[in-house]
């Protein structure tokens, strides 16, 4: 992969390595959303095997040696046509400047590559600003038979009370 900078920042693929480099910044990152309830989903939502076999369609982004931003994404094995932005995280002294839209873009151009010509991914109910950010991005909130503050929701998507807003981004 070629080492393209942003304003300083290197995009590299993570290594197993990272997932405990990832984990202990998930908390301060997301500035404590949800309290310990949102700790752990987030934990949860982030194994050790995305680091091992998802390698190389997620990024890693840093500064110095330092991470200010991940993304992990795959190619759908089951939908030829469809990528899946699973996590995505930027230091909070890092956004706003255009690194999530750089992951985001880097995404894109890697799911095309490998024939995707949609992308999808959801958020938690309550999170307004990833809804902001996902539809700014160019991505629709599917339809769903709730609503919360506007947003369609999918009623128990990842389980009973975790409701989601899916996204899908044509490319």
């Amino acid at each position: 992969m070629s080492q393209m900078t942003l304003s300083g920042i290197t995009l590299r693929h993570p290594v197993a390595e990272d997932h405990p480099r990832v984990l202990r910044v998930l908390d301060r990152w997301w500035g404590e959303f949800e309290g310990s309830t949102g700790s752990v989903q987030r934990a949860l939502l982030l194994p050790r095997l995305y680091f091992q076999h998802f390698t190389s369609s997620s990024f890693v982004a840093e500064e110095n040696g330092e991470m200010v931003g991940f993304l992990i994404g795959f190619h759908s094995q089951s939908r030829a046509d469809e990528s899946y932005i699973h996590f995505v995280g930027v230091a909070p002294e890092w956004q706003g400047r255009g690194l999530g839209r750089h992951l985001y873009g880097k995404f894109f151009e890697l799911s095309r590559d490998r024939g995707s010509s949609v992308v999808r991914a959801i958020t938690s109910a309550a999170n307004s600003g990833s809804y902001g950010f996902h539809t700014r991005m160019g991505f629709t909130a599917e339809p769903g038979p709730k609503e919360l503050d506007g947003r369609p929701l999918q009623p128990d998507y990842d389980g009973p009370g975790l409701d989601r807003v899916s996204f899908v981004r044509a490319l």
